[in-house]
C-alpha cells in the first residue's frame, strides 16, 4: 500500500485552537434585532432564542498571530428565563472584555476604571478588540468547538506583549521586571509569516 492509498496513520484535522491560547481578537456582534429599552438592549443587537434566552450572537475574529483572521463563534448571556446565571457570565464576559480593550486592571476602581467600564449602549461592543484566552467546548452535536469565555486583562505577564504595547512609551506592565525580557523580544515576530532573520 502507498502513501495515497492507506490513510490510517493520516493526522486527525481537528482545526481547533488549543486551549489555553490567548489572541488578540476583534468582537463583530450579528445583529439578532431584539431590543428591550428598558434592560438597555437597543440598536437591534440582542438575539432572542425560542427558549426566550437573550444574548449577544458573537463572531469573535483572531487579529492577528499564528491563527489571524480565524473565526470563533460564542454567545454571551444577557437573560435567561432558568436565572440569573447566563446573565451574570455575560456580564462578567463583558467587564473582561472592557477592562482588556481599555487596559484596565481588574482591581481598580478608580474613578476613571469605573468610567473605562461603562458603555452607552451594547453597540459598543461592536468592533471592540481585546486579548481572549481561547477554550474548547462542544456544539449542539456534540462536537468539539472553540469558544470564548474569558478576557485577559493587563494583570497577566503576556497582555503587553499580545496587545502590542510593550513598545509604547509610557507602558508600564504591572508585571515584576523579570517578565519584561520576553516583552522586549516581541518585535523580532511583530509580522506574522515573516521569520525573524527578515525582520
Amino acid at each position: 500500500m502507498g502513501y495515497w492509498n492507506d490513510f490510517n496513520d493520516a493526522q486527525s484535522n481537528t482545526n481547533l485552537i488549543p486551549k489555553g491560547t490567548l489572541a488578540k481578537v476583534r468582537l463583530t456582534i450579528r445583529p439578532g434585532g431584539f431590543d428591550d429599552a428598558s434592560q438597555g438592549w437597543t440598536g437591534g443587537y440582542a438575539t432572542r432564542g425560542s427558549t426566550g434566552a437573550v444574548y449577544l450572537n458573537g463572531e469573535f475574529t483572531v487579529t492577528e498571530g499564528a491563527y489571524a483572521r480565524r473565526k470563533i463563534f460564542t454567545l454571551i448571556g444577557l437573560y435567561s428565563p432558568k436565572g440569573p446565571d447566563w446573565a451574570n457570565m455575560g456580564r462578567s464576559m463583558i467587564r473582561g472584555m472592557l477592562n482588556s480593550a481599555r487596559g484596565i486592571s481588574d482591581k481598580d476602581q478608580s474613578p476613571q476604571a469605573q468610567a473605562a467600564r461603562r458603555i452607552n449602549g451594547l453597540g459598543d461592543l461592536d468592533g471592540i478588540e481585546f486579548l481572549a484566552r481561547i477554550d474548547v467546548g462542544t456544539d449542539a452535536t456534540g462536537d468539539d468547538k472553540n469558544e470564548i469565555r474569558s478576557a485577559v486583562t493587563p494583570d497577566h505577564r503576556d497582555y503587553a506583549q499580545h496587545m502590542g504595547l510593550a513598545a509604547q512609551p509610557g507602558y508600564h506592565p504591572p508585571a515584576q521586571p523579570a517578565a519584561q525580557q520576553p516583552v522586549q523580544q516581541q518585535p523580532a515576530s511583530a509580522v506574522p509569516g515573516r521569520p525573524s532573520w527578515a525582520q
